[in-house]
């Protein structure tokens, strides 16, 4: 089928779309573009080529045609051009990260999702059924969390049901940051804010994500963060005990990670509940389970998250932890009518009883998203999300194993969940200090990406205590979250960091004594 060509006798303005008459011209083009995206999560190498930046964006970015081209054009186009020079997380050398967006259910849910083509802003006339799919979902996160559960029955509007489905962590953490100002000062939504430097937010130092601060600003509440030490990745109890006291009467939440962004650390959360709720029951209590989540889906694992409950609101995100395709978030609150506070209306978004549209700020049209994550959990039951939590938990311990039993290599966390943060430390480079740590360490992660078969992260991280308290590190990271990762490829990986940073001290470029 040519896109811009109609069929013969057929209204020029249905040309490029379906109808009755090209249905199977389509069928067979979407069967290829489904075969071609098969064949680029199921290779093994990560990148075909690399090329840097502009090099990439003098191929990619062409001028509009006047006239248009074939779309099974464009198809092998997009094969032979452009997808080579895009990345594969689903590739089993893919280890830094966890959004393979590989799960069968999902894949299924997303493609169905595309071509019904559900609104979820109003449910009677845009999702009547998509709506209820979407709020069973958001029961299910709730009953795994230990949130109050309610039959079905008396789930009789949007405001009993106690969440929303959002486009990833940083809206829904987003949200979460507005509930918190509403809840500090009620009415704000109205008045807008007069005194920024009354919302305070409590962080953990050093392993705080991003969305929170940016949230903060966004709502127009400045950036007031006020950072508190970390032991071991967690709050340190006695000096957020410190900040709720010096900061008394100008702390509008207090953020804890289930699960942070770099180490996937879970704070004792029933402790820093208790803590918080001892100096000010009024501040807002919110838990990042973007990466924790996981530990909810079992029974084995459940414990880890104990005290998640007794927080006013969670975020989820399900295509972090069950390889849902981008992008799925959930905020959960523990009060479902608290979301009343950060609701606005408009004569667009109908005032009925399940109208999504009325809890979801900065949200309009929304695709049906929710899909995803019903096929996932319902194709595999609760033993096939418990199996799937447990061995990936499992394969992070493994992972740690090996780089406990090599010398030339140091381990920076017990791994609560996925990922495994470690350091090429040999001794003698131990002994030069963390600033030439760091120097070899970088360097292996560039020689990493340059080549382009192996992929594990880097960012900065303050040292637990390894080799300074409080320097800044950048190690590697290691994460399980890729089903098709195997125990030979880990010890292969671990093998290629050590002889790339042997390489490295060789070359004489960086001098360290080993004598």
């Amino acid at each position: 089928m040519r896109h811009g060509t109609a069929t013969a006798g057929q209204d020029p303005g249905l040309e490029g779309f379906l109808t009755p008459d090209n249905a199977e011209e389509v069928r067979e083009l979407l069967t290829d573009a489904i075969q071609v995206g098969l064949d680029f999560k199921l290779r093994n190498r990560i990148f075909l080529d690399r090329q840097d930046p502009i090099a990439i964006r003098d191929q990619v970015m062409v001028e509009l045609e006047e006239s248009g081209t074939s779309v099974d054009k464009l198809l092998i186009e997009l094969r032979d051009q452009i997808l080579p020079l895009s990345k594969n997380e689903a590739s089993p050398y893919f280890m830094g990260f966890g959004d393979t967006g590989s799960n069968v259910g999902a894949m299924v849910g997303a493609v169905i999702a595309m071509l019904t083509q559900q609104n979820m802003i109003n449910q009677s006339f845009d999702s009547p059924a998509a709506t209820f799919v979407e709020l069973t979902v958001v029961r299910w996160l709730r009953q795994l969390i230990g949130y109050p559960d309610r039959p079905a029955a008396e789930l009789t509007d949007v405001w009993s049901v106690g969440g929303v489905m959002t486009h990833g962590g940083t809206m829904s953490n987003t949200i979460a940051m507005m509930l918190a100002r509403e809840r500090m000062a009620p009415g704000t939504m109205s008045s807008g804010v007069t005194d920024p430097h009354r919302f305070g937010l409590v962080v953990p130092r050093g392993i705080n994500h991003y969305s929170i601060k940016a949230a903060m600003t966004w709502i127009g509440c400045g950036a007031s963060v006020i950072e508190v030490e970390t032991n071991g990745y967690r709050y340190d109890r006695t000096d957020l005990s410190r900040a709720l006291r010096a900061h008394r009467g100008e702390i509008a939440a207090v953020v804890a990670y289930a699960g942070d962004s770099r180490t996937q650390t879970i704070d004792d959360l029933a402790a820093v509940a208790e803590t918080v709720r001892a100096h000010d029951p009024a501040i807002w209590l919110h838990a990042d389970a973007c990466w924790g989540g996981l530990c909810a889906l079992s029974d084995e694992l459940r414990p880890r998250l104990a005290g998640i409950e007794l927080f006013d609101s969670v975020t989820l995100d399900p295509h972090k932890i069950l390889g849902i395709p981008y992008a799925l978030s959930a905020l959960l609150v523990r009060d479902p009518a608290v979301l009343r506070s950060v609701s606005t209306y408009s004569d667009l978004i109908m005032q009925e009883e399940f109208a999504l549209g009325q809890v979801s700020p900065f949200i309009g049209s929304k695709a049906w998203e929710s899909l995803k994550l019903w096929m996932t959990m319902r194709s595999a039951g609760r033993d096939g999300l418990s199996q799937l939590a447990t061995s990936r938990v499992a394969a992070a311990s493994y992972f740690a194993d090996q780089v406990r039993g090599r010398d030339d290599l140091l381990l920076l966390n017990e791994p609560d969940l996925m990922a495994v943060v470690f350091l090429f430390a040999p001794d003698e480079l131990r002994q030069a200090g963390p600033d030439l740590v760091n120097e070899v360490n970088r360097e292996i992660h560039r020689r990493l990406l340059q080549d382009g078969n192996w992929y594990l992260h880097q960012f900065s991280l303050p040292d637990p205590g390894v080799l300074a308290k409080g320097q800044l590190l950048y190690p590697l990271r290691f994460m399980s979250s890729n089903p098709r990762i195997t125990g030979q490829l880990v010890d292969d990986v671990l093998a290629k960091v050590v002889a790339t940073g042997r390489s490295i001290l060789t070359e004489g470029n960086i001098h360290v004594r080993t004598d």
